[in-house]
């Protein structure tokens, strides 16, 4: 029998998602699914306790991580490579891109009620992403990371008040917006040496590099409209040489997609990728600083299995068979 584990951080959201953990919790008891909850005190614990959880048990079972894509990053990083372990997100922070690019229901209940059925059947595997920091240190993804000006943004989103203040009146997104333009004008570009399965690029003026699993990255953002989560491959965004006025109509575009229609943006797609930076940049993995450049980022095809109602890339290519 799998055993069902929630794993909630209560400080989401600024403590919303204490809120939606109660309406989460109420409909379990009306279903009648056994389940365990467990709660998060701090900062880095979502991954110690999904560790905890897929040491001691050798049986396939459930994690659902209840908070935003930070949390969803700590689990998941908990689990990796852990084929015994399934992965489910109900969103309950401010971002939730994990969410977007994986078709789960932005309303708690109604990702509940999606997620249950998903339960029913064999989840499928996905790709992550392996960064190595300092030759040594190792963190995952699922999402994405980034190097250069949006990880320093989400640096300073994640430190400001503001972000509090404006959770609270459901108005989040608007301090990326605020910090975006706090930091535009004072910000200076790096020169990036990018190696792609071992062919070198060099980009001047680099505002910042974006490796993608998914499509979707910093609250709704298409910043890789081609990424596919299982293909084996990661997507790679690079913006250079732009004015400080054209970033702000790229960063506006990003959320159709189409910012991709610029010469200044880059796209690429590999499975070994490193970034040197002529300074030290910041560094995001799922909208969570963990250090600075270099790096080197390796796929882990087949990684992580996760509950989604998104189409699998084989599932995809055998509906095309059949009209052929």
């Amino acid at each position: 029998m799998r055993k069902i584990y929630f794993i909630i951080n209560p400080k989401a959201r600024d403590g919303y998602c204490l809120k939606i953990w109660q309406s989460i919790e109420l409909k379990l008891k009306e279903m009648g699914l056994h389940y365990f909850a467990l709660f998060t005190e701090y900062p880095g614990h979502a991954q110690k306790l999904s560790a905890q959880i897929a040491m001691k048990s050798r049986e396939v079972n459930i994690i659902i991580a209840v908070g935003g894509d930070g949390t969803l990053h700590e689990v998941m990083n908990g689990i990796i490579n852990n084929n015994d372990i399934t992965l489910g997100f109900i969103p309950g922070g401010s971002g939730n891109d994990f969410s977007r690019g994986f078709q789960i229901p932005a309303d708690p209940i109604e990702a509940l009620q999606v997620i249950y059925r998903l339960m029913k059947n064999d989840s499928p595997f996905i790709d992550t992403g392996k960064i190595t920091l300092n030759s040594h240190e190792e963190h995952y993804f699922v999402n994405n990371m980034g190097a250069g000006f949006d990880a320093l943004i989400s640096y300073e989103v994640n430190q400001s008040n503001m972000k509090s203040l404006l959770n609270k009146l459901s108005l989040g997104r608007l301090v990326y917006a605020f910090i975006l333009l706090k930091k535009l004008f004072t910000y200076d570009c790096s020169t990036i040496s990018l190696m792609i399965d071992g062919k070198k690029h060099i980009f001047e003026q680099t505002w910042f590099v974006t490796v993608s699993n998914q499509p979707f990255y910093g609250g709704g953002m298409k910043i890789s409209p081609s990424a596919i989560p299982d293909d084996g491959l990661l997507d790679v965004t690079v913006v250079h040489l732009l004015s400080k006025i054209k970033l702000l109509f790229v960063f506006l575009s990003v959320f159709w997609g189409k910012h991709t229609h610029f010469k200044e943006v880059k796209m690429f797609k590999g499975r070994a990728i490193s970034i040197h930076s002529s300074s030290k940049l910041f560094v995001h993995a799922d909208g969570e600083f963990i250090g600075h450049t270099p790096l080197t980022i390796q796929v882990q095809p087949n990684s992580l299995r996760v509950l989604t109602r998104r189409q699998g890339k084989r599932e995809i290519e055998l509906k095309r068979e059949e009209f052929e």
